[in-house]
C-alpha cells in the first residue's frame, strides 16, 4: 500500500469528452475536468462561478440579438423579431421599426457593419439597411444600388436556356415583353431585362410568357432576341444570403438560385456592382468553380477575403482585389451548416466557424509554413459538448467564445492561444438560450423561460438569472417589479444573506425579514467534477482500490462551497489554514486553502474523487485541488 497524491493546479483544457477518460497519458487529461456546468475558466487556469443573467426586457417572440457599435461611446443591441426591429441602448429600447422577416426566417439572417448602416441580408427578401441617422433616428430601408444613364447597377445574369427569345413591343415607354417559352413569375416584379443595348423594369407579369415593363434606357431595336440577361436578384430567382466590406468593396456571397456566386462593388462605392468594361475599379463577378458546387454560406473579411460554403473553406486573394488579379483557393473541406447561419467569429486572428455536421467548432487559421489556411477542431477533445450550434457570438474583454446550441445551452469557451488556453464548459439556465451578442464589453442573450421570452445580460454582479437587484433607504420587506418572474420560485439574495427560496406573486416577494438590499432570480447551480486520477506507471488506474485521505481546494474570494468527498453534497465550513492550523471559521469570503477528509475505500477508480455543487448564489473561485490517498498495488 502506498502514498499518492493527484494534483491539478490548472483546468486550462477544459471539459473532457466521456470517451477520453481512459487517456491519462494525454497533457489535456493532466488540465481537464469531467464535468464543467455554469462555471468559466480563467485564462489562468482557475474556474470561476459564471455571472448571473440581469432581466433587461420581455420580448413578445423568438428574437436574433445582433451588435451594433456606432462608435466606443455609441453602442447598440439590435433585436431582430417578427417583422419588427428594436434597437436598445442597453438601458431601453430607444426605436421600434418594421421589417420584412418573419420569425421563422431570423435564422437565415446575415449582417455586416460599415460606419452608421448595419446591412441585412436574407435568400428571400432584398438587402435591407438598418440606419442611425444623423439626428439619433433609426430607419430601415431598401438596399440602393446606383443607377447612372437611367440603369441601375445591380449584376444581371442568364438564367433561361440559350434558345429562349424575348420580343418587346417597343423601344420606349411602356412595353410588353413576349417570351417564346415560359420564363417569367409573380416574383419578376421590379427586376430588370438588359437588351438591345438598353433595359426595362418589369411592372407587372400576365402569365409565364408575358409581361409588362417600363423602359429606362432607350432599346436599339424591338426585334426578337436570344441576347438578353435579367437581374441576378429579385424575389423570383432570390436575394444575396451573405456580406462583408473588404479592400474597400462590399462583397456579397450567394444567393439562391446562384449559390456559389460572389459579387463584388465598385471600389468605394458600395452600391454599384455593374462589372462595366472590366477596369480596375469596377465591380467584380465570379464563380467558385470546382468538382461540387459549394453553396456560399459567409463571406468574412479577415487576412485575406474568406469564403465559407456548404462544402469547403476558400480564400480569395489580389492585392488590391481587382478584375484582373482576383485569384481564388480551395483551402480546406469541413463545410459550414446549410439549415441556419452561424456567423463566423474572429479571434486573434482566426476565423471561428461552425462545422456542417454541427458537432464541431473549427478555427479557420493561416499558416505561414505552409501559405495556406488550416481549420483545426477546436472542440476535438470536448464533441459531446457542441449539438448543432445555432448562433455564437466572442468577448474578447473575457477571451470567452459563446456558442449557443439547439438544445438550449450555451457551450462556452476560454481561448487565449499565446498561453495554450483552450478550455471548454457548459452553461446551463431555467429555461433555453436562443441568440448571443456581444456589444461593446457587454454580454446579451436572448432566452425563452415557460413560454416566455426576455432579454438578459450577463452581470458580474449578480449570481441569478433573469435577475433584478434593488436598494431601500429604509429596510423594506416586500420588493416588486418582477412581473416577468410571475408565479415562479425565485432565490433571494437579502443583505448579503441567502434567504432561501420565495414565490413571486403579483410581480412580488414578501420576505420574513426586511431588508434594505435584495438581488432576487432563478437559481442556478454550478457543478465541478474532476477526471478520475492517473495514479500508476500507465496512464490508468484500473483494477486499483483507492481511499481517499483529504481534499486540499485552493480558493480565492469564495464565502460558501458544497462539496461531496463521497457522502453526498454538504455544505463545508470555510477555514482558512496556515502552517498546517485550522483558523477559526472566516467571515466573508475566503482565499485560500481548505481542506476536507474523505471516509472508505473505492474499487471504482473511474468514480470522482470528489465534486462541487452547488446552488448558492454567492461567488465561487477554484484554483488548484490536491488529493491524497492510499493505493492497494
Amino acid at each position: 500500500m502506498s502514498r499518492r497524491r493527484a494534483v491539478q493546479t490548472t483546468f486550462s483544457s477544459g471539459e473532457i469528452a466521456p470517451h477520453l477518460i481512459g487517456r491519462g497519458d494525454l497533457r489535456a487529461y493532466a488540465n481537464g475536468a469531467r464535468e464543467l456546468t455554469n462555471v468559466l475558466v480563467l485564462p489562468t487556469g482557475g474556474l470561476t462561478r459564471r455571472p448571473g443573467l440581469r432581466f433587461v426586457e420581455s420580448l413578445p417572440g423568438r428574437a436574433r440579438l445582433v451588435a451594433f457599435e456606432f462608435n466606443t461611446d455609441q453602442t447598440y443591441l439590435i433585436v431582430f423579431l417578427d417583422q419588427a426591429v428594436w434597437v436598445h441602448d442597453g438601458a431601453a429600447t430607444v426605436a421600434m421599426l418594421a421589417a420584412p422577416w418573419t420569425e421563422s426566417g431570423l435564422g437565415d439572417l446575415a449582417w455586416t457593419q460599415s460606419a452608421d448602416t448595419l446591412l441585412v441580408c436574407h435568400p428571400e427578401v432584398a438587402p435591407r439597411a438598418v440606419t442611425r441617422n444623423a439626428a439619433g433616428t433609426w430607419s430601415i430601408e431598401p438596399w440602393d444600388f446606383a443607377a447612372g444613364d437611367g440603369r441601375t447597377r445591380a449584376p444581371v445574369f442568364r438564367f433561361a436556356p440559350a434558345d429562349l427569345t424575348l420580343s418587346p413591343t417597343g423601344t420606349s415607354g411602356t412595353v410588353t415583353i413576349d417570351a417564346s417559352a415560359p420564363v417569367f413569375a409573380a416574383g419578376h416584379v421590379d427586376a430588370h431585362l438588359r437588351l438591345h443595348g438598353g433595359e426595362i423594369r418589369i411592372t407587372s407579369v400576365a402569365d409565364a410568357t408575358t409581361a409588362t415593363g417600363e423602359v429606362v434606357a432607350a432599346l436599339d431595336q424591338s426585334t426578337a432576341t436570344t441576347d438578353w440577361r435579367e437581374s441576378a436578384w429579385s424575389d423570383a430567382r432570390g436575394w444575396p444570403v451573405s456580406a462583408t466590406f473588404h479592400q474597400d468593396r462590399l462583397v456579397f456571397g450567394g444567393s439562391r438560385d446562384l449559390p456559389n456566386r460572389l459579387w463584388m462593388s465598385r471600389s468605394s462605392d458600395f452600391h454599384d456592382f455593374d462589372p462595366g468594361e472590366g477596369l480596375d475599379d469596377q465591380a467584380i463577378v465570379l464563380p467558385l468553380l470546382s468538382d461540387q458546387i459549394n453553396a456560399i454560406r459567409a463571406v468574412f473579411s479577415g487576412r485575406d477575403l474568406q469564403i465559407f460554403t456548404s462544402g469547403a473553406e476558400w480564400r480569395i486573394t489580389g492585392d488590391p482585389l481587382t478584375p484582373t488579379t482576383v485569384q481564388v483557393h480551395r483551402q480546406t473541406r469541413v463545410g459550414s451548416p446549410v439549415a441556419r447561419r452561424v456567423p463566423p467569429r474572429d479571434i486573434d486572428g482566426a476565423t471561428v466557424f461552425a462545422a456542417r455536421n454541427g458537432r464541431q467548432i473549427r478555427e479557420f487559421l493561416f499558416a505561414d509554413a505552409e501559405q495556406a489556411y488550416r481549420s483545426g477542431d477546436l472542440a476535438v477533445i470536448a464533441d459531446h459538448l457542441i449539438a448543432e450550434p445555432v448562433d455564437q457570438d466572442h468577448d474578447p474583454s473575457r477571451r470567452l467564445l459563446f456558442v449557443v446550441l439547439g438544445n438550449g445551452r450555451i457551450a462556452a469557451l476560454t481561448v487565449y492561444r499565446s498561453e495554450q488556453v483552450t478550455a471548454w464548459s457548459r452553461l446551463a439556465t431555467d429555461g433555453a438560450f436562443e441568440s448571443v451578442a456581444v456589444v461593446g464589453e457587454r454580454v446579451f442573450v436572448a432566452v425563452e423561460r415557460a413560454g416566455a421570452r426576455m432579454i438578459e445580460e450577463l452581470d458580474d454582479t449578480l449570481m441569478l438569472d433573469a435577475a433584478l437587484d434593488g436598494t431601500a433607504e429604509t429596510p423594506k420587506a416586500t420588493w416588486s417589479g418582477l412581473d416577468h418572474l410571475e408565479g415562479r420560485s425565485v432565490r433571494v439574495l437579502a443583505d448579503g444573506v441567502d434567504r432561501g427560496a420565495h414565490t413571486v406573486a403579483g410581480g412580488a416577494v414578501t420576505l420574513d425579514a426586511p431588508a434594505a438590499a435584495v438581488a432576487i432570480g432563478l437559481a442556478y447551480t454550478h457543478v465541478v467534477e474532476p477526471l478520475p486520477p492517473v495514479l500508476a506507471a500507465s496512464p490508468s488506474s484500473q483494477g486499483l482500490a483507492l481511499r481517499p485521505i483529504e481534499t486540499v481546494l485552493r480558493l480565492h474570494e469564495t464565502p460558501a462551497l458544497g462539496l461531496d468527498s463521497g457522502r453526498g453534497p454538504q455544505p463545508v465550513p470555510l477555514r482558512r489554514i496556515a502552517a498546517g492550523t485550522a483558523f477559526d471559521q472566516a467571515p466573508g469570503p475566503v482565499s485560500g486553502d481548505i481542506r476536507v477528509r474523505h471516509l472508505g475505500w473505492t474499487r471504482d477508480p473511474s468514480r470522482p474523487l470528489w465534486r462541487i455543487e452547488q446552488d448558492v448564489p454567492l461567488p465561487f473561485t477554484l484554483l488548484s485541488a490536491t488529493t491524497e490517498l492510499k493505493v492497494n498495488d
